[in-house]
């Protein structure tokens, strides 16, 4: 099939849903690419390297439309590219189904087939063509670099000869994909980073990125991400009302805050008051992410940047990704590679729009002369629920006692038995063997239980480690052996042979273990 991609029409939108590169991997599914002239240029990619990949190049956004099987494309369709799509047509691009109801209803009514790649289901098998998440990733990391060009210090601390310069003070509220994108690069530019999440279990996630999680004194139980396709779920007002009161305790001394709070779909919910920005020093930025929907911080002027009157600056672009046009598109175009190479099972150019595919399904909003949004939830949770531990029943200080003293005369009576059984054996031994054997062999036998119970109690992780010691411990034990198998005595041979035979699987196996572990630190 002929898969094309036209040049976007939104104003000031650089990204391209097709790359040369991208084009490459979809000519080896067995598909035909077109490109509108001119439609990869404000990303860095221009039609002579679409041409050298093989793709061609359409002079008008029309003969494109006619001459495609599928359209890939980044911003929803407008009103004339509406009229273009036709019966058979698969159009693949950000969609918005629930504010473009209408547009979803005329692509159904006309035959067409449409993909919208924010409705990607958010489960593991679906992670390499999530472009919300691709396009979040660059967002964050976009919000950071432009709170940085808009405040007037440096993200790190400095003392330099001229005096001393304090870190800024970043607040990141919400800590999914940008937010951790903006974590991350917060971070790495020298600043002291705070975060916030109604997830708790995000918690680990920010600290391993060197930020430091805001918690709240309240406990609630929080619904996990599955129920919610991943994203946090709607907080009660009482939440709602201690995550306020910590912000507004914050509020005065954070220089940066980013808000990401976002769910697909519905109306951004406002976190960052207009008491809390009357709070902020002159001079603060808030990056307000969620400026599409209405934002985190209703003072937030969409598509503009504001100084208040306090001179706070408040940025509500909503074009992060594409100001970063190239690397944009590059993330973008893989992942409509993905979703078409499981289009395309057979690698023969020919599109399987397979409705019991859990990620098709999800992403397919109308097929079939039928509009199939909102979707069924998919078979596999997007984020595996942990199984609910019973909470143990708290044991008064009687009961904890009673229960260590039941415990320690179980172990002794079982250190009471192995040491008669072990008497015994030594006593029975003793009884048929010479004074020289057993004064050797009571040696061995402690050697052999004082051996095991130290390795017993190395940890599990350390064992590679050991390898080396223990081959030279067995080394040495073999070369007594090798001096005893050729004793007169036939019991003396047997158990030098047993020796011989033990240490050597352990001198073998260890030095197997050590290679192999050291290969995996060698390069290829």
């Amino acid at each position: 099939m002929k898969i094309g991609t036209p040049k976007e029409v939104f104003e000031g939108e650089r990204r391209v849903a097709m790359t040369p590169e991208s084009a490459l991997q979809l000519q080896k599914l067995g598909h035909e690419c077109l490109i509108e002239t001119g439609a990869g240029a404000a990303s860095g990619f221009d039609d002579a390297a679409y041409a050298a990949a093989g793709v061609e190049v359409v002079k008008t956004a029309a003969a494109l439309w006619q001459a495609a099987d599928v359209v890939a494309k980044v911003r929803a369709p407008d009103d004339t590219e509406m009229k273009r799509l036709r019966d058979g047509q698969t159009l693949i691009s950000f969609f918005s189904p629930v504010a473009d109801e209408a547009k979803m209803q005329a692509a159904a009514k006309k035959g067409a087939t449409v993909v919208a790649m924010e409705m990607i289901p958010r489960i593991s098998r679906a992670q390499k063509m999530d472009a919300l998440s691709s396009m979040a990733n660059i967002a964050g990391y976009r919000a950071v670099i432009e709170a940085g060009n808009n405040f007037g210090r440096f993200f790190t601390g400095q003392i330099t000869a001229a005096g001393k310069v304090p870190p800024a003070k970043v607040l990141v509220v919400g800590a999914g994909v940008a937010g951790l994108a903006a974590i991350g690069t917060s971070t790495s530019l020298g600043a002291i980073t705070l975060a916030f999440d109604v997830r708790p279990e995000v918690a680990e996630q920010v600290e391993s990125m060197g930020a430091e999680f805001v918690y709240l004194d309240f406990e609630e139980e929080q619904t996990d991400g599955a129920a919610t396709g991943g994203y946090a779920s709607v907080s009660s007002p009482e939440f709602r009302e201690a995550q306020l009161a910590k912000f507004r305790e914050l509020a005065p001394d954070v220089d940066i805050v980013i808000c990401t709070a976002l769910i697909p779909n519905r109306e951004a919910p406002e976190l960052w008051t207009e008491d809390m920005v009357a709070a902020m020093k002159p001079g603060s930025v808030i990056v307000d992410l969620a400026a599409e929907k209405g934002g985190n911080c209703k003072q937030t002027v969409m598509d503009e940047k504001i100084v208040t009157e306090n001179g706070v600056t408040i940025i509500g672009y909503t074009d992060f990704p594409s100001r970063m046009g190239t690397q944009a598109s590059t993330l973008y175009s893989t992942n409509i590679r993905h979703l078409l190479t499981d289009l395309t099972p057979e690698k023969d150019g020919v599109i399987n729009h397979n409705m019991e595919d859990d990620v098709i399904r999800g992403a397919t909003i109308a097929h079939a002369e039928a509009v199939t949004f909102p979707p069924p939830p998919p078979k596999v949770a997007a984020i595996a629920a942990a199984p609910k531990k019973e909470t143990p029943k708290a044991l008064t200080p009687e009961e904890k006692r009673a229960a260590e003293l039941a415990a320690f005369k179980a172990q002794t009576k079982n250190q009471v038995i192995l040491l008669g059984v072990g008497g015994a054996l030594l006593l029975a031994v003793g009884l048929v063997a010479p004074a020289s054997f057993m004064q050797h062999f009571i040696v061995f036998v402690l050697s052999v239980f004082i051996g095991f119970q130290v390795i017993w109690g190395v940890a599990h992780s350390l064992h590679t480690p050991l390898m080396a010691i223990t081959n030279a411990i067995s080394s040495i034990i073999i070369l007594g052996a090798l001096m005893q198998i050729g004793s007169g005595s036939g019991l003396v041979v047997i158990l030098a042979a047993l020796s011989v035979f033990m240490c050597g699987i352990n001198i073998f196996g260890g030095f197997l273990v050590t290679r192999r572990m050291l290969a995996m630190f060698q390069k290829s």
